[in-house]
């Protein structure tokens, strides 16, 4: 067991410590999905009401548990382009020489990126206020769990993307191509209610769009009508481990399939 919980420690705190000691990670991580929401949220708040929603429910308190997905987002692509830059600079190769798993090291990796993820979705939690969301007790830790199960998946999928790029350049533009496409297919920029059928699908099929119902779910436990039509809190949160779950998996085979190549 200490075989696979020293790297996986070793790897979280390396990231952790560099996030630390990189302040403009910190600041783009969140600035960029602030302004999205102040400024979508007040530009759509006089003449869009998000469709479904009970009434009095403005853009901006709607769109406020998508930007904390996309802070998630953010956060975790910032993460795992880490993952390049460690290629290049020799020290991923130094690792995947050293005796330990590489379940290990994608753990490591992803838990690293989780943990940065949940702490800025942490901080933009006090903005609820200015949401018009009041959060109840157990609406907090159930928000955080939930916020966890979303960051470890997007993690892991940033990590297979990664593990397989071989520049920074091809990186964003995969993520370009799959990554924002899953935020804005997940409920978190608009329902699915009255959509054409076939985006209505993308929609149901995308597994973002159940983390993004427990989310919201949790934000409003107290009164679940006030989140409008939403997927069931369990199952959604069910599908959500699932896509942790198997993100993981494809990060790690992805590992392995690329130390077997190299």
């Amino acid at each position: 067991m200490s075989k696979f919980f020293l790297p996986v420690m070793t790897l979280w705190q390396r990231e952790v410590v560099r996030f630390l000691r990189q302040r403009s990670r910190v600041v783009s991580a969140l600035s960029t999905p602030l302004l999205f929401w102040l400024l979508l949220g007040s530009g759509f708040r006089a003449s869009f009401r998000p469709p479904g929603t009970p009434e009095g429910t403005g853009y901006l308190e709607y769109l406020y548990p998508g930007i904390i997905v996309l802070t998630l987002l953010f956060t975790a692509i910032f993460s795992t382009i880490s993952i390049i830059e460690d290629r290049k600079a020799g020290f991923l190769q130094g690792v995947l020489v050293a005796p330990v798993s590489r379940a290990s090291i994608v753990m490591g990796q992803a838990l690293g990126g989780t943990t940065l993820a949940v702490f800025q979705g942490a901080l933009f939690l006090l903005l609820a206020p200015v949401a018009g969301i009041s959060l109840s007790l157990q609406a907090v830790p159930a928000i955080l769990a939930v916020m966890v199960l979303i960051a470890f998946a997007l993690t892991s999928v940033g990590l297979t993307m990664a593990w397989r790029m071989e520049s920074i350049q091809g990186f964003h533009a995969l993520m370009n191509l799959i990554l924002m496409p899953i935020w804005l297919l997940s409920g978190a920029f608009f329902p699915s209610a009255g959509l054409p059928s076939w985006l209505a699908w993308l929609m149901r099929l995308n597994p973002l769009t159940y983390g993004m119902a427990a989310l919201r779910g949790c934000f409003y436990l107290g009164n679940p009508a006030s989140a409008g039509p939403l997927p069931a809190l369990l199952p959604s949160v069910l599908v959500t481990l699932l896509f942790a779950g198997g993100a993981f998996l494809l990060a790690t085979m992805t590992a392995l399939r690329k130390t077997e190549e190299s």
